[in-house]
């Protein structure tokens, strides 16, 4: 049933406060002012980012939630009707290795409906590696994963992955969600109903939310997306309206208010608040690494490019040099002068050269100090537990030298 927005929203709302954090606690007065009538136990601030995967996974992936996931998947798919999802399992999230050293990949949450098609839901918090690829490489793994031997190709049933990504990655449009199937290139008819997917870009979505675009009253998607939106962990930032508008549908929605209480019981449960910490640590602590990483190639780029026009500098000075060499071999018949004209460019092609040697050597002694730090930097993160794919990418080091780091540090 669609909803109506009331034409007035009045002054029920509790006010959000800036409150400073007591030695031994929030001050109990003005945490009760921060909290609207959704929120009865802890202030918004102590919310979990459901953008970061463990909390995404605790409260969408869990059995006693299930009709919070079903209403969620069908907003994306925007199934209605007769088409909608009615009832999901679980399933298994592990699907095969992507490298042999690798361990097991796990997919943050795994479903299948009552008519057997699969369901993949990736939340990506940090823009690290090729996101259309590794959807790809995960809808092919789920999809032949569920073929046995001797089984009918028939039997297949359709995979359907979604990827909700903390980051923009599509240039051509400004739609925070977009959809794709396989279709025919001329009459762009559709193939199969066996392969889709969805990008969901969060920045978008709060950027038309902050230009008055969304509609969360009409739109279902849009509702659950700003709820997802609501807490910026990465900017230490609270979006109050939207949780303000939120407050107000969820008095007529049943299943968005109880994800609110499950997301606030979430939230409060001390073992999976430190587990949730530990793993937002661990995000940020990689985006980290890769800010200095990304600093440290553009220090060696421009120290790089600073030897190559120093290097051309050289060559241009030895082919003008080369071409002196030559009109003073032309002139040497005409004049004992030209001789010594020539001597002294001899002495200036040798202190050329001199300087030739000087940069190269500069040159050679930066690679071998930067290839000394970025093994170091292997070796740090490989104590660390890192991944080997993890510790390539962020080094640029090649598959085989990690290996072979990794193999000197077990010494």
């Amino acid at each position: 049933m669609a909803l109506t927005k009331p034409v007035e929203e009045t002054a029920d709302f509790t006010k959000f406060v800036k409150v400073r954090e007591e030695s031994d606690g929030y001050n109990g007065q003005k945490e009760t002012e921060k909290r609207g009538k959704l929120l009865k136990r802890i202030p918004l601030e102590k919310l979990m980012d459901l953008k970061v995967d463990y909390a995404f996974k605790q409260l969408f992936g869990n059995e006693k939630n299930k009709e919070i996931t079903v209403v969620f998947l069908n907003a994306i798919l925007q199934r209605t009707g007769r088409k909608r999802i009615t009832d999901i399992s679980f399933d298994n999230t592990e699907v095969g290795r992507e490298y042999d050293n690798d361990k097991k990949s796990r997919l943050d949450l795994l479903v299948r409906t009552e008519d057997n098609e699969w369901v993949n839901v990736e939340i990506q918090f940090t823009n690290k590696y090729d996101m259309v690829k590794r959807s790809l490489y995960y809808w092919s793994k789920i999809y032949s994963a569920r073929h046995e031997k001797g089984m009918s190709y028939t039997l297949l049933r359709p995979v359907i992955a979604v990827n909700i990504m903390n980051f923009n990655l599509f240039t051509e449009t400004g739609r925070f969600h977009t959809s794709y199937h396989l279709y025919e290139d001329e009459e762009r008819f559709k193939l199969t109903n066996m392969m889709e997917f969805h990008f969901i870009e969060m920045p978008k979505l709060i950027k038309e939310w902050k230009a008055d675009k969304l509609d969360p009253w009409n739109n279902v998607l849009a509702r659950w997306l700003m709820m997802l939106g609501m807490v910026d962990s990465r900017n230490d930032e609270i979006y109050n309206d939207i949780y303000k508008e939120l407050e107000v549908i969820a008095m007529h929605d049943d299943q968005l208010r109880n994800a609110f209480e499950n997301w606030e019981e979430l939230s409060m449960t001390q073992e999976q608040r430190l587990a949730y910490e530990s793993r937002l640590k661990q995000i940020m602590d990689e985006e980290s690494f890769k800010r200095d990483m990304e600093d440290l190639a553009k220090e060696i780029e421009k120290k790089e490019l600073e030897v190559e026009r120093k290097e051309q500098e050289i060559a241009k000075k030895n082919q003008e040099i080369v071409k002196k060499h030559q009109e003073i071999a032309k002139k040497n018949q005409e004049a004992v002068k030209k001789n010594q004209e020539a001597a002294e460019t001899n002495q200036e092609a040798e202190k050329q050269r001199q300087e030739a040697e000087k940069i190269k050597r500069e040159g050679i002694q930066l690679k071998k100090e930067t290839e000394n730090r970025l093994e170091e930097t292997a070796r740090k993160l490989l104590e660390k537990g890192m991944e080997l794919e993890f510790v390539t990418e962020s080094t640029g080091l090649t598959w085989d030298r990690i290996t072979e780091i990794r193999k000197e540090m077990r010494k």
